[in-house]
């Protein structure tokens, strides 16, 4: 029986969107170094996809390639975080900046109706 010293599963969206993406993070408890095949495993899921990554500590090269790969993901996903913001502030800005210009005439109104329910573009000698 395999126990845990650090096991947590945390959902990614609100529970009001009805989405199951999450993370599971699950350590194995080393039981003070004596044991050192345990499982370590990140998955990460998004509505029908899952990743899962090993982070084995099983040789002292295991070990040092699993913090690697751990502190690279860590960088990179703060990257990807700046990125995003930097990118929603665009956004934000550009729909703000649409948001305060005046409307232009529609080509609807530009038209006018005729008795038969059809519309006819107005002639330039009107």
């Amino acid at each position: 029986m395999s126990t845990f010293g650090y096991r947590k599963r945390v959902f990614l969206a609100s529970i009001s969107t009805g989405h199951t993406s999450y993370i599971l993070t699950e350590v194995e408890s080393s039981r003070g170094g004596e044991y050192k095949w345990g499982h370590c495993m990140l998955t990460m899921a998004d509505c029908r996809r899952r990743i899962q990554l090993e982070f084995f500590l099983g040789t002292l090269r295991a070990r040092r390639e699993s913090l690697r790969k751990i502190d690279l993901l860590i960088k990179e996903l703060e990257q990807f975080r700046t990125a995003l913001r930097m990118e929603a502030g665009l956004i934000e800005q550009y729909e703000a900046k649409q948001k305060a210009k005046p409307r232009k005439s529609n080509k609807a109104s530009k038209r006018r109706a005729v008795p038969n329910g059809r519309t006819n573009k107005r002639s330039h000698a009107e």
